[in-house]
């Protein structure tokens, strides 16, 4: 699927390095050494890297570098070792299974709640999808709404970080969503071109609103001052807007719409961003896409095309990528990979390819100050793997997020081993966290 060259560490030797792997690093010094490091700086890797930890952080990523006294060593004997992945679209937390009401989270469909929708309040940090997420080697992930009481503003995301701890939450209220296009406006405006008025005349009211500390009486504005606040922070450019958009026009619509109000925009789905690929390039919006769409669901993507991230990228454009569908949840770190490698196919370059799943989500959600690549004083998410990270077939072998090795036990597995007959007389429950 992919063409990086190289070759991938034998199965007895990646099974041997993972045996051993401690638990956690705590607040030791940790050195990784003898990996294959590409730090999302360069498109070559550091080979024979040793890559030194403190306290949490990222202390030096240096070709055959020494080893600090007394430090914890980990010896990746020749492996890939990259930054953790970012989802860049995700609904963990919010659901566990779609065909369980109770158990869904990501949507309001009455009440006063529009863009103050905030899915922060229902985050499960003991879903048993996380820990399958991190175990695909994903640390941090953007956990999204998909509608409110007043479309076409779906809420307000969260970004997550994936470690063991009660605290899932790394920031919240992280960006403002909205859905466009054909079905959204069916279900909303009724036509796409109200729609697009509607959020314009949202952002009008939240330019111009005023408290005037009255309490009841008529009002000559369509949202509530919740609504307005969550709005006023995307004017003040502290939020960026996420806009799911995929036909043309409503890529124009969008583009234009950050122009006249001077907001931070990415583009989510963006079938048909390929035919402005210059344009959101020159005004700095990132598209965040699925790969693996080569046929068209709906009317709003008839101009699918398979190689629609590597024009983007050529033009300039940041890229991260997202799995839609079940995979919002469900196998998120292996639905990315596989979407990257087969960006790769269709001409996107393989270092641009790990960049849309690690360094480039984070420049696009604000946190590329302390996340996303292998470099100084960057967070030490980490990933050990077994192979090309972008094959399907490649699994981490370590993972570590802030500098501590992360289980990488799962329900999932458990299952496995609890029905393998080789394992039949075993005690039940596995020890599993």
């Amino acid at each position: 699927m992919t063409c990086l060259r190289w070759r991938p560490v034998p199965l007895a030797t990646a099974l041997a390095v993972a045996a051993w792997i401690p638990l956690a690093a705590g607040g030791a010094t940790l050195a990784i050494t003898n990996a294959r490091a590409f730090t999302g700086d360069s498109a070559q890797a550091v080979d024979r890297a040793t890559i030194v930890v403190e306290d949490g952080r990222i202390a030096s990523v240096t070709a055959a570098g020494a080893v600090p006294a007394g430090a914890q060593v980990v010896d990746a004997q020749g492996a890939i070792v990259t930054a953790g992945l970012m989802g860049a679209g995700t609904q963990l937390g919010l659901v566990e299974l779609y065909s369980l009401k109770e158990t869904t989270d990501p949507a309001v469909s009455k009440g006063p709640l529009g863009a103050a929708f905030d899915v922060e309040y229902a985050m499960n940090a003991n879903s048993t999808l996380i820990p399958q997420a991190r175990a695909d080697g994903v640390t941090r992930a953007l956990s999204y709404p998909t509608g409110s009481a007043s479309a076409p503003f779906s809420g307000l995301a969260a970004v997550l970080r994936l470690d063991d701890s009660p605290t899932l939450i790394e920031r919240p209220r992280a960006g403002l969503f909205i859905v466009t296009g054909g079905i959204a406006a069916m279900q909303g405006a009724g036509s796409r071109s109200a729609q697009w008025q509607l959020i314009r005349n949202a952002f009008d009211e939240a330019k111009q609103y005023r408290p005037t500390g009255k309490v009841g009486g008529p009002r000559d504005q369509q949202l509530n001052r919740l609504d307005i606040e969550a709005l006023r922070a995307v004017l003040a450019q502290r939020l960026p807007l996420g806009i799911f958009a995929y036909r043309e026009s409503d890529i124009r619509q969008a583009v234009q719409l950050g122009q006249d109000y001077g907001l931070r925009v990415i583009i989510y789905g963006g079938t048909e961003a390929w035919r402005v690929a210059d344009l959101l390039a020159a005004q700095g919006a990132g598209v965040v896409l699925d790969p693996v769409a080569n046929l068209p669901a709906t009317f709003d993507d008839l101009g699918v095309r398979a190689d629609n991230a590597a024009l983007l990228q050529r033009a300039g454009v940041t890229l991260a990528f997202f799995a839609p569908g079940i995979q919002l949840n469900h196998n998120v770190g292996t639905a990315i990979r596989e979407a990257a490698g087969v960006a790769v196919a269709n001409g996107l370059p393989w270092n641009e390819a790990l960049r849309a799943l690690t360094a480039n989500p984070a420049k696009l959600w604000g946190m590329d100050d302390h996340y996303g690549r292998l470099a100084r004083g960057q967070d030490a998410d980490l990933v050990i793997w077994s192979g090309d990270p972008l094959e399907p077939a490649s699994v981490p072998l370590a993972v570590y997020v802030r500098g501590e090795a992360m289980p990488l036990d799962t329900r999932q597995k458990a299952l496995r081993e609890r029905y393998d007959p080789r394992h039949a007389q075993d005690p039940w429950p596995p020890a599993y966290r």
